[in-house]
């Protein structure tokens, strides 16, 4: 699809109007049966569509035809305004890609090139969509911010606050991706189809006719155009000016046998099953760093994992961590 995207300027509303509610658009079939729903429950609805990437960066990453399975595309874009149209209501499409990238994209990369496997769609959620959405939805008026993720929000009875749970349909839940929203952003969020099955959610978008209602579910990471993790690593640093050259260097097992080489970090995640030119059989990588080390029995385990981030919610009165495990990665260097 050629045609540009045209961002919109949001409408300024100095009151709540009651009974408005914004739904995050994606151009899938959840978040456009949120907005089905949510009209035939009586709401007044708006939706809003964050345009995250340019889908024409690193063309050398481009195959003959567009990437299928990726969320936030321009024909979602296309797709989420198609809906709106068929369902009457007010769409506006705004431009976060420089944020996006700033807090999602760069880290993701940083994360993979120092040997740690980041969850690029957890740090959107909490970085990137849900306080700007929620700030969006005020300035026009909104009650309320809705979106198509598989989850529950309770209101806890004895403390009053805003509590996250798993959706009815185990197959489908999301909460996981929503563990870094503070409570005072779930209390203005809903979460329509975390009651529902994909099944349900699918028949409800056959019997509106919305245009998406067969649409194929998002898999891949929305700025990686082949799913290739890797090859978008290498392309994206070189395009910063960054050479990867210096990331090589030895495969080690935990006794410190040299079993091979490794082109990077970044092409190990721990727990990856490998099977090094040296060495007759698979191994596990327990703990990538500038030497990779490898474990022949089995994946890595731990009864504690250290965190850089925590919720809000969840940070008070939590217990110290045991002390690290005994084992030693060896430290070859490159």
């Amino acid at each position: 699809m050629t045609t540009i995207t045209q961002f919109d300027t949001l409408p300024q509303c100095a009151k709540t109007r009651r009974g408005l509610v914004a739904v995050a658009m994606s151009g899938g079939v959840d978040s456009s049966a949120v907005a089905a729903l949510l009209q035939q429950q009586g709401c007044t609805v708006v939706g809003l569509t964050m345009q995250l990437w340019n889908q024409r960066r690193l063309p050398e990453l481009q195959g003959a035809s567009p990437a299928g399975h990726r969320c936030c595309s321009l024909d979602d874009v296309y797709d989420a305004k198609a809906v709106a149209q068929h369902l009457n209501f007010p769409h506006y499409v705004v431009n976060f890609e420089e944020h996006f990238e700033d807090r999602v994209v760069r880290p993701f990369v940083d994360q993979y090139l120092a040997g740690r496997t980041p969850i690029a769609c957890t740090n959107c959620n909490t970085d990137v969509k849900f306080e700007p959405l929620l700030r969006m939805a005020r300035q026009i008026g909104a009650e309320r911010l809705a979106t198509g993720h598989y989850a529950r929000i309770r209101k806890n009875a004895g403390s009053g606050r805003s509590e996250l749970l798993r959706a009815r349909d185990e197959t489908k839940d999301q909460s996981y991706f929503l563990w870094g929203l503070s409570e005072e952003q779930l209390s203005r969020s809903d979460f329509p189809l975390g009651e529902l099955t994909k099944e349900e959610v699918r028949a409800l978008a056959r019997r509106v006719n919305l245009p998406v209602a067969e649409k194929p579910e998002s898999m891949e990471l929305c700025f990686v155009p082949n799913g290739n993790y890797v090859q978008f690593i290498q392309a994206y640093s070189q395009e910063r000016g960054i050479s990867l050259q210096n990331g090589e260097g030895d495969i080690v097992s935990e006794s410190g046998e040299l079993i091979g080489r490794h082109h990077g970090v970044q092409n190990f995640t721990i727990g990856q099953r490998k099977g090094p030119a040296r060495s007759p059989t698979p191994r596990f990588a327990p703990s990538p760093k500038s030497a990779t080390s490898t474990s022949p029995r089995q994946p890595p385990s731990s009864r504690w994992m250290p965190a850089a981030r925590v919720s809000p919610s969840t940070r008070r009165n939590a217990p110290s961590p045991p002390a690290r495990p005994s084992y030693s990665t060896p430290a070859t260097s490159s």
